[in-house]
């Protein structure tokens, strides 16, 4: 029994959904999103509440169950609130702007690393080590953050790269010298 999928979606003031045999639309002040529903779900609009329900106890009926639920969820909260991914740069010379859509790294590479933004994604850089991702679909906002992330991952030694803004990234121990080599020992 999927516990998450039998959970009502509660819809916002500002959030209208509609919903077209196997299709749901739900727009909101932030834009709109569209999703095609599995045959197998069944989803209904009532009390200002979205109800999905499943037509079978299969395995992968069950599990479309949740991920219907999940997906409708992420899109009213996107379109009525938005959904927001912060990066920061770890590392001296480290440093990122924006120019129009455009997003540009300076991360120890001999040349500057540019990213463009997808349709409905947007760059913000403050203090120039510090860029913030939005927008309203969770999965294009978090892929584009990932994407970003992908560009110089931190690495362990001394934290250096981009990393999200709360990760904590597991650090080893450097080289430990021998004790008593090198030179001036007899």
């Amino acid at each position: 029994m999927s516990r998450i999928g039998d959970l009502p979606i509660l819809i916002p003031d500002n959030v209208e959904v509609v919903k077209t045999n196997k299709h749901l639309v739900i727009k909101g002040n932030k834009g709109s999103l569209e999703i095609d529903i599995s045959a197998n779900i069944d989803v209904e609009i009532e009390n200002k509440q979205i109800l999905v329900k499943r037509k079978g106890d299969l395995g992968k009926i069950k599990s479309m169950h949740g991920l219907t639920r999940s997906l409708i969820f992420n899109m009213t909260q996107g379109v009525s609130k938005g959904w927001v991914k912060k990066l920061e740069l770890v590392g001296v010379g480290y440093r990122a702007e924006t120019n129009g859509e455009k997003l540009i790294l300076s991360v120890g590479f001999s040349h500057p690393v540019e990213v463009m933004a997808h349709a409905g994604v947007s760059f913000e850089v403050s203090e120039n080590t510090k860029i913030t991702v939005s927008g309203i679909s969770k999965e294009l906002v978090g892929q584009a953050a990932a994407n970003i992330r992908k560009i110089k991952p931190p690495e362990p030694y001394k934290g250096k790269g981009i990393k999200y803004i709360g990760e904590h990234i597991k650090r080893k121990p450097g080289k430990a010298g021998k004790a008593g080599a090198g030179a001036g020992t007899k």
